[in-house]
């Protein structure tokens, strides 16, 4: 992990005057670019297909877009991003298990022949015990150990105490090991 530090207070100036000089399209546009395929690469690991992921991570932008004029921080715009990112996550996830609670079949997400090729079989173990975890733990693990997220920028992002943040990742990692046969 890396410390994040402020710039000088003169790069901080200049960047709000970018921000406020910049059209909201813009300003959506840029975070688009620049945030994109790593909140897509989150989101197929939290719901475990591309398609659902690319849904959501639009569905996150868009609600941005929207919204900007709403936002009180613009410099919070990628916490509001990630945090939307989670909570359609956890809208396919529970539009997924309504349906199984209906009898209605569906294929489970798979993932393509391409990436299976080259994730090898410890790789699939490991995305397969993943899935298996309770919604908190993979969100956790996921946000520390994917995105590279401190505990306090998670405990921020799923409205939780940084302790719970925490115990929440050893447990999970200490159900992975167990799961995959590991010492933890």
């Amino acid at each position: 992990m890396t410390a994040r530090r402020a710039g000088p207070p003169d790069e901080l100036a200049e960047a709000a005057a970018h921000r406020e000089a910049v059209p909201p399209g813009q300003l959506v546009d840029e975070l688009y670019r620049g945030h994109a395929l790593r909140l897509t690469r989150t989101a197929l690991l939290l719901v475990g297909d591309r398609p659902s992921a690319e849904d959501v991570v639009q569905e996150a932008f868009l609600g941005l877009f929207r919204g900007l004029g709403r936002l009180s921080d613009p410099d919070r715009a990628v916490a509001y991003l990630r945090a939307s990112v989670l909570n359609g996550c956890r809208s396919v996830l529970r539009s997924r298990k309504r349906a199984r609670l209906r009898k209605v079949t569906h294929d489970p997400a798979v993932w393509s022949a391409e990436a299976a090729a080259l994730a090898g079989e410890e790789r699939r173990e490991v995305l397969q015990s993943v899935a298996g975890l309770p919604r908190r733990q993979r969100e956790v693990l996921v946000l520390r150990y994917f995105l590279d997220l401190s505990d306090q920028e998670i405990a921020a992002d799923l409205g939780v105490s940084r302790g719970t943040v925490a115990s929440t990742a050893s447990r999970a990692l200490a159900a992975l090991a167990r799961k995959t046969g590991q010492q933890a």
